[in-house]
């Protein structure tokens, strides 16, 4: 399997090469506990860009899946995945593409587009809204659970949930119960107003995670919400709606380029 090395940590990726396509790459960003695997490919995302022309690039957040498995807090926050994805861009010699991230996955992907806007053609945020700028409590309750004997001793019903997650993608606990502390502070109010790319904010209308769409979209200059209709947090990734405007928004992007 494909890897490079980001600062010294080994990173998994996948590139799917369209060798005749004029239009930009498509980079993918998962969210928490979730892999390339999961994110991205059962869920038919890279057969689907591909489909449609776009050469589709993705990486195993540091952490998660196969990529390096860290246990140090500094070595996880939205502004270090953010220059992981950074150096894949490097790495493959690719200038500017489009950004589609998903919960983890877009605060990571909205901390590249403030940190980098001249390599970011269209932002897909994906189930994250309105909690993208709010201080979230939570984390210890998830990472608690994350560390638990069993998931038999968790009572929490949104931790439970994140240690079902991670057990089904055969996650490491350990490294994602440091992970999950660090990573969710919130990206602040008054700067999410200064991404510039055309930016597309997507979440599930059963989704209690995220926060509302249009309250973040408000907040991004000419940026559009999606309602992905009768999705929660977990659901709401692979539906076919939220795809096909993705696609949409990603087309009308590349005919203003």
């Amino acid at each position: 399997m494909p890897t490079f090395d980001s600062e010294n940590v080994r990173l998994f990726f996948l590139d799917e090469e369209e060798r005749q396509t004029r239009k930009l790459p498509v980079l993918l960003i998962h969210g928490f506990a979730s892999n390339v695997e999961m994110n991205w490919l059962a869920t038919s995302w890279v057969r689907d860009l591909k489909a449609a022309g776009y050469r589709v690039l993705a990486l195993d957040n540091r952490g998660h899946g196969q990529s390096e498995k860290l246990y140090a807090a500094d070595a996880y926050s939205r502004e270090i995945m953010a220059e992981d994805a950074r150096r894949l861009l490097d790495h493959l010699g690719i200038p500017r593409a489009h950004v589609i991230g998903y919960s983890m996955g877009a605060r990571i992907a909205a901390t590249f587009a403030l940190a980098h806007r001249s390599r970011v053609g269209g932002l897909v945020l994906g189930g994250l809204g309105h909690n993208m700028v709010r201080a979230m409590a939570g984390t210890g309750p998830i990472a608690h659970a994350l560390l638990a004997p069993s998931i038999d001793d968790v009572v929490n019903p949104t931790a439970r949930t994140f240690r079902a997650f991670a057990e089904q993608t055969r996650s490491d606990l350990r490294a994602l119960a440091v992970c999950v502390r660090q990573i969710r502070d919130p990206v602040p109010r008054e700067t999410i107003s200064e991404i510039s790319a055309p930016t597309l904010v997507a979440v599930g209308s059963n989704d209690v995670i995220a926060g509302p769409a249009r309250i973040l979209a408000d907040l991004i200059p000419d940026a559009e919400a999606f309602e992905i209709v009768g999705r929660d947090h977990m659901k709401a990734v692979g539906d076919r709606s939220f795809k096909a405007a993705a696609l949409q928004f990603l087309e009308r992007v590349e005919a203003g380029l």
